[in-house]
């Protein structure tokens, strides 16, 4: 009978993860949405997509097919990666028709009559100020608005579905619709070529009740809007209404506009970012808060610490010996593995797991692989580099385990894959089934739910097997110092000392580095803007990982001189604390800059800031741990202990 190896086992995990890895390149290289240009002759056909429509307000898209819009002879889905599914995007083919360089006027696209049902969901879907949203060539659809006091245009996404009003004389409110639309497709001229490249998609949306003679037979002119007699839509005057048995004609037109600007630097009136001199004046205030701790750092390394060494290396007496205060007299208990051992093990792992997500994620991203021209890319990145850093997770927990004299390294290694993802998901689906109660396209389809437990049993959790299979078969790390069989007592702390006080403190200055930046990470969130400075967010992030390192081991040095041992949770918990803050400014965020009024979109809202505040507890307590167990290691090593 042949007995399979467990090396074997890895070997064979590890071949196939490369293969995978090859075939997604290889799937890869031949088209990266949004990045291949298209080139249009004249007289090309140009197809529009329409995609969710969206608002501040409710935080719940919905299908552009859910409201009473024109609708093609069959509705096509294009087909959405993982990273769009979970963002609600629901890109479908559009009755709208432009061919290139050759401009439309007055293109009648369909008639509808509205029944009560239909005028109910149109009034709600204008009240809570929904957007509709389309691409054109991977762009999306903006509306320029001029902004007279800066002298500059900024761009909207999407263009509302109606607007409210009054009529002359009457103080009744009203709802119109925005049934007349005029695009501009700029686009740039190849000079040797005829062929032509889409470079912007804007459009500018009019309420218009169109009129015309005899009975409707989908062949009518129309008197308000007609080509032939130059009559063209300029303004909203007589805006047409959303009621009961009202009729809506849907028409539009289309220009054509050369532009200069070139194909590749298409996005960047997207992506135009008039404020950067605000994450200067982040990063510099974060810098500040870097040096002041690492000034304080440095004195506690060179001045106290040599000082401290010297003095205790210095001592020859059996009476100075027994004299001895500070962090030297704990050695005998400062390793003592701390109570919930398998707990710490479990959250130190979740954290290296995250932490390799992240600069992974984030490195990808300041290349340039993740641009929002790549919608859903970045969400898709995330999602698949958690499950292939389960193998660091299973690896720092199992070490760890190991070093607190574990033997059942199974059960660790499935608390590591199991727990984190598990509370999350629960949280997921909670949420997920509150969106489902909406009827919002932003529910999460049963397919997508499997794929995303696939990931997660399918390759997350045997990944951190073997990850916790090699960690576990190292050798145990060595304590510096022994640990005495009997524990000492911890001396009474000073106020300042107590162990909730201290952990809250810690969680200041980490917050306190990244929370402008914060500022537009929820602003590109919650208020649908595009979020693409992640050279900024790199910096901010090194910032944070140093802040989080430094104030532990700050705090964690003041904690060993009152000489209280019990170091391993308060060093994660010190750090960690800064997802309290962000959990509390998310919650002040929602009160002062959002408009949300549906209770199940305020549940919705703090729902995903919890998981990301949990997310953040990981990380940033993983980095305070590393941070103090190196800083231990270091300084008990350097002592002579009798």
């Amino acid at each position: 009978m042949e007995v399979v190896r467990p090396q074997l086992l890895i070997h064979g995990w590890i071949s196939v993860f490369v293969l995978l890895c090859l075939f997604s390149f290889e799937a890869q290289c031949f088209y990266l949405p949004g990045v291949a240009p298209q080139d249009f002759l004249k007289g090309d056909p140009l197809m529009v997509k329409v995609n969710k429509l969206t608002s501040t307000k409710t935080q719940l898209p919905y299908s552009y097919y859910s409201l009473p819009y024109c609708t093609p002879k069959q509705i096509v889905d294009s087909a959405e990666n993982l990273g769009e599914v979970l963002r609600g995007d629901r890109i479908e083919n559009s009755p709208y028709e432009f061919r290139m360089r050759e401009p439309q006027m007055c293109n009648v696209v369909c008639r509808t009559v509205l029944n009560a049902k239909t005028a109910k969901e149109l009034k709600e879907k204008i009240e809570d100020e929904y957007r509709v949203n389309m691409i054109l060539d991977n762009l999306p659809l903006v509306m320029p608005i001029k902004r007279p006091d800066l002298d500059t245009t900024v761009y909207q996404h999407g263009f509302h579905v109606g607007l409210k009003g009054q009529y002359a004389g009457s103080k009744e409110e009203k709802h119109f619709i925005h049934n007349h639309l005029i695009f501009t497709v700029k686009f740039h001229k190849d000079p040797q070529t005829d062929a032509a490249r889409v470079v912007g998609f804007e459009v500018r949306p009019f309420s218009v009740k169109h009129e015309y003679d005899g009975e409707w037979n989908g062949k009518n002119r129309l008197t308000t809007c007609d080509p032939h007699a130059k009559r063209t839509v300029t303004s909203s005057d007589s805006p047409q209404e959303v009621e009961d048995k009202k009729e809506i004609i849907f028409t539009y037109d289309v220009e054509f506009e050369e532009s200069d600007i070139k194909w590749a630097s298409r996005w960047d009136t997207y992506l135009l970012m008039a404020d950067d001199q605000i994450h200067w004046f982040s990063i510099v205030n974060s810098l500040m808060i870097v040096l002041f701790l690492s000034g304080m750092v440095a004195m506690i390394m060179l001045r106290t610490l040599y000082r401290d060494i010297s003095k205790y290396n210095q001592l020859e007496t059996q009476e100075e010996a027994q004299e001895e205060t500070g962090w030297k007299l704990v050695h005998g208990d400062v390793f003592r593995p701390p109570i919930n051992s398998d707990l710490l093990c479990v959250y130190v792992g979740t954290g290296v797991q995250f932490f390799g997500m992240t600069v992974v994620t984030m490195t990808f991203a300041v290349l340039g692989f993740l641009s929002p021209s790549n919608r859903g890319g970045l969400m898709t990145a995330m999602l698949l580099l958690w499950a292939f850093m389960g193998v660091f997770a299973g690896y720092a927990s199992a070490r760890l385990y190991k070093m607190f004299k574990g033997s059942e390294w199974k059960k660790i290694t499935l608390k590591t894959a199991l727990m984190f993802p598990g509370v999350v998901f629960i949280l997921f689906f909670v949420l997920n089934a509150l969106i489902w109660g909406e009827k919002s396209s932003g529910a999460v389809p049963f397919g997508t739910m499997f794929a995303l437990v696939f990931l997660w049993f399918g390759i997350a959790v045997p990944l951190v097997f073997v990850g916790s299979y090699v960690g576990f078969k190292k050798p145990a790390i060595e304590d510096p110092v022994k640990t005495n069989k009997i524990p000492r007592q911890v001396p009474e702390q000073a106020w300042y000392m107590n162990p909730v006080f201290s952990i809250l403190i810690g969680g200041i200055l980490p917050f306190g580095a990244v929370f402008i930046e914060l500022f537009f990470i929820l602003t590109s969130i919650w208020l649908q803007q595009f979020y693409y400075i992640f050279g900024f967010l790199f910096i901010v992030f090194v910032i944070l990982i140093v802040t989080c390192a430094e104030i532990t081991i700050v705090l964690c040095y003041f904690q060993l001189c009152s000489e209280d041992y019990l170091w391993w949770w308060r060093s994660y918990l010190t750090s960690g604390s800064s997802a309290l803050y962000l959990f509390l400014y998310a919650a002040f965020y929602f009160f002062t800059k959002l408009e949300i009024t549906k209770p199940v979109s305020g549940m919705l809202y703090f729902g995903y800031m919890l998981i990301a505040s949990y997310a953040f507890f990981v990380l940033t307590g993983t980095i305070g741990f590393y941070a103090c167990f190196w800083f231990t290691r270091l300084i008990y090593s350097s002592v002579k202990i009798d």
